[in-house]
């Protein structure tokens, strides 16, 4: 007795017998239609639904962390600024500056909590966050050693807070520096896989609007009927879903683009004249606290050849005139698409001009050796380089507001063009389905 063929064998050879027949070609060509206006449902509904979480990314975690990020930095900067102006000032006048000093530490390690809990999966910036939280306490307990030392007349102070100021240089900013980074490496690829075109989509999409096309024209041919009602409905439905799918994410993409070109970058460049500004003012500072005590290897005075770079890196070289296009300042303003944008920079711009003359004036009267003259030139209430310093800081936060605000927008309005687009693409899909069966099934019936 021969062995009995597989099942499959068997389904495989009845599927080739009823297709040597009309009613049974109609059938395969129904199923097949519905099989790829179906896939080209689920795909669209897939990739989209992969960009729209990629585009919640951007908005909801990527450059809310990578603010978080900006802000430990930009805390911490302004905490070893205002450690060294308290201890220029020292008395009870130093109270403001004492209670700033202790708020830019608390914001530190409160974002640095933010950060730990809503980061995502164990990377880098797991790394630098542990490497943060444990340099903190350190960077505090020398300050505090410098303060004590320095309430007692002990020139020992100056030398902790010189350490102090070199762990936060060694350390924390450049631990802080690299959070930042990978926050906006995540940011980068979130934007990059919210904008990736679905390709499989819309490749799914086109094959199935063929075989409906040439579906059409078989059925014109054999039966001479321009129209099959279930044909056409289900190509309606198919081109409905292409064409949803090619403008939604069009509109998305150009959104999300704008939030990046006009948001983003220019936050970016925001938050670094910000660091620039902070570095620059504590380097002016410890300048009058190493007195001369600290050099470059070229026999320069370290924290003023510091201030120097700062100011360049903020502003380009020299100290009046527009900001040079390859200074953070110039940046911003080429990167801001309003007058609202660009005025607080310009605003920033013209303090650190007057930051500049007035740390210029202080420091001949530091070399002449008016050192009471140059101190009140650079902590006074009044016409002093912290005035300026002051000013430099309330531009740079309004044009950020500013930034953040247009960024929102513009992502908010990217993400929502995903917005019913996989629940439609599947409504569609079953519809297009339904159509192209039922096309079928009429053709169908003239055989009974």
């Amino acid at each position: 007795m021969p062995d009995r063929r597989p099942a499959w064998a068997e389904g495989l050879d009845d599927l080739r017998a009823a297709a040597t027949t009309e009613p049974g070609r109609l059938r395969v060509i129904g199923a097949v239609l519905a099989l790829l206006v179906v896939v080209f449902g689920a795909t669209t509904a897939w990739q989209v639904t992969e960009r729209a979480a990629a585009a919640d990314d951007v908005v909801e975690h990527s450059q809310p962390l990578t603010a978080v990020a900006a802000g430990i930095y930009r805390s911490l900067a302004d905490a070893d600024t205002a450690a060294a102006v308290g201890f220029l000032m020292g008395g009870e006048d130093s109270a403001a500056i004492r209670e700033r000093y202790d708020r830019d530490i608390a914001t530190a390690g409160e974002l640095l909590v933010k950060a730990s809990r809503n980061g995502r999966g164990p990377d880098g910036a797991a790394a630098q966050i542990s490497r943060l939280s444990r340099q903190l306490p350190r960077y505090t307990g020398l300050v505090e050693t410098a303060r004590a030392h320095n309430r007692q007349g002990l020139p020992l102070g100056g030398a902790y807070l010189r350490y102090a100021n070199e762990r936060m240089r060694t350390e924390l900013l450049p631990a802080a520096r690299a959070l930042y980074d990978t926050e906006t490496d995540r940011l980068a690829a979130d934007y990059a896989s919210a904008e990736a075109w679905p390709w499989l989509a819309l490749a799914s999409g086109v094959l199935a609007l063929g075989a409906l096309g040439w579906a059409q024209r078989r059925h014109y041919r054999h039966t001479n009927r321009v129209f099959n009602r279930g044909l056409l409905a289900a190509t309606a439905a198919s081109v409905a879903m292409l064409l949803w799918l090619v403008m939604g994410h069009a509109v998305a993409r150009g959104g999300l683009t704008e939030s990046d070109e006009h948001g983003v970058r220019s936050l970016r460049v925001l938050h670094e004249a910000r660091i620039d500004a902070l570095q620059a003012r504590g380097d002016e500072n410890l300048t009058l606290v190493a007195r001369g005590a600290v050099l470059t290897e070229d026999q320069q005075d370290f924290y003023e050849a510091g201030f120097r770079k700062g100011m360049k890196d903020l502003a380009g070289a020299g100290d009046h005139g527009a900001a040079a296009a390859t200074g953070r300042l110039g940046a911003a303003l080429a990167l801001a698409d309003d007058e609202a944008g660009r005025g607080p920079v310009r605003e920033a711009l013209t303090y650190v001009r007057q930051w500049q003359v007035r740390h210029a004036e202080a420091r001949t009267a530091d070399e002449k050796g008016d050192y009471d003259r140059a101190l009140e030139q650079v902590t006074g209430a009044d016409g002093s380089t912290g005035e300026s310093f002051d000013r430099v800081v309330a531009g740079l936060r309004k044009a950020l507001e500013h930034e953040q605000a247009q960024f929102r927008s513009a992502a908010d309005d990217g993400r929502e063009a995903f917005g019913g687009l996989p629940v439609g693409a599947g409504a569609l899909a079953a519809l297009a389905a339904v159509g192209a069966v039922l096309g079928i099934g009429r053709r169908l019936a003239e055989y009974r």
